[in-house]
């Protein structure tokens, strides 16, 4: 029996998801922080719970070739795998996604996933950043803890001298009702926009005294600009809205998907954001888009986004569980079953609602293109897929957050005949 406190000897078998690696003692799954598989290693039991318990590490008894020391405090928000090397992440990730397609989804693969690279340094084009007395940084895991932006390397250099120049001007005009900043920039850093999340309304001359500092561009809104094959991609985008957020993978990301679309179908975009895929397919492919996006920030980007684009877009503003309940139908009756040719999903960590996938699966399009930030959840909404007619093409990734357990991945689905 386990107990919180003990130590003792564990070999690593096998990488899990949430960035932890598997042991095993007496049959019990141990679940082991900053290890690598293949390693012996100290670990101390931190909890246990039913079925499994949780270790961190604590000395490195036999070292995997992949251990490198990591540039930055491990536990600081968005540096668990930095004591990876990098090519060992990519292959630990892409052996998590067919672990959980296996394990949740009941699914094999047609072939292991390859994880696009991406450079480690300066990726981050969004962040939340957190004020704590004169400190603003991310936090360390699990924790309310306040650790160092710079030394974890996910922003530019320019970012981080620029939240220096934020947070001194904040401290020196006494703002302690200031907590959170989120942070937002185009792919090439020309700007730079941030919103102040405060306890109390700030007094609209400070506010613009403390966003006057160098290096921000006035807000809220940042631009960015795609070049894809002979076309242009241009989006904007609130500060607060959703958008991927690694600047060296979006093109790559984007016209991964656009790629996956037949040239002149109808499609309808599912958790559609400000448009990237949506303005991506309709001015690369000529398809004509639908797209529905349920937050209100995101909506209003995505109508701006479609209308600037000149391309066959209509824009929903709504809950995509609407799709269930008349969105389909209405559509439908308006343009016959051309719409629902080809779907894209891009949903939360949650994955789609039961409402959401029961109305997807009411269209029996011939193509769905499923792209998803949580691979757990993935599988499980791809059991239900394959399970009402659909079967893989193909799975690819995209690694948006190294030294991070995160990754993105890319999932095509074609109805059976």
């Amino acid at each position: 029996m386990l107990t919180p406190g003990q130590t003792l000897s564990l070999t690593i078998d096998k990488p899990a998801a949430g960035g932890r690696m598997i042991a095993r003692v007496d049959g019990q799954v141990v679940l082991v922080s900053g290890a690598i598989p293949g390693e012996r290693v100290r670990a101390r039991i931190e909890r246990v719970g039913k079925g499994v318990a949780f270790a961190e590490t604590l000395a490195v008894e036999e070292a995997s070739p992949d251990r490198r020391e990591p540039f930055a405090d491990p536990f600081c928000g968005g540096n668990l795998f930095g004591h990876i090397a990098y090519r060992r992440q990519l292959e630990i990730k892409s052996q998590v996604i067919a672990d959980a397609f296996a394990r949740i989804g009941h699914v094999t693969l047609p072939s292991a996933v390859a994880v696009a690279a991406s450079p480690e340094d300066g990726y981050r084009m969004r962040a939340r950043l957190h004020l704590r007395g004169h400190r603003v940084g991310f936090f360390r895991e699990a924790t309310h803890e306040v650790c160092e932006v710079r030394p974890t390397r996910q922003l530019l250099p320019a970012t981080c001298d620029t939240l220096d120049r934020l947070s001194a001007a904040i401290n020196s005009l006494g703002l302690q009702d200031v907590r959170e900043i989120e942070l937002s920039e185009n792919v090439d850093a020309t700007e730079r926009v941030v919103h102040l999340d405060t306890t109390q309304p700030l007094d609209p001359r400070v506010l613009e005294k403390v966003l006057s500092v160098d290096g921000l561009t006035p807000g809220p809104y940042v631009n960015d600009v795609l070049a894809i094959g002979d076309a242009t991609i241009k989006l904007r985008r609130h500060v607060l809205a959703f958008f991927q957020g690694n600047r060296y993978l979006l093109r790559d990301l984007v016209a991964h998907v656009t790629e996956r679309i037949p040239i002149g179908t109808s499609l309808l975009d599912l958790y559609a954001g400000a448009g990237l895929f949506s303005v991506a397919a309709a001015v690369l492919r000529g398809a004509w888009v639908v797209a529905v996006e349920g937050d209100t920030l995101a909506a209003d980007d995505l109508h701006a986004n479609g209308v600037a684009s000149g391309a066959q877009i209509t824009m929903v503003k709504g809950a995509v569980e609407g799709v269930a309940t008349g969105y389909a139908r209405a559509i439908q009756r308006h343009y016959g079953q051309r719409l629902v040719e080809t779907v894209i999903v891009d949903p939360p960590r949650t994955g789609m609602t039961r409402a959401a996938l029961d109305g997807l699966l009411g269209m029996k399009s011939a193509r769905l293109i499923y792209v998803s930030c949580d691979v757990a959840t993935l599988a499980r909404d791809s059991r239900r897929l394959i399970d009402a007619g659909y079967a893989i093409a193909r799975a690819d990734a995209f690694d948006l957050f190294p030294n991070t357990p995160h990754v993105e991945t890319v999932v095509v689905f074609d109805r059976q005949p």
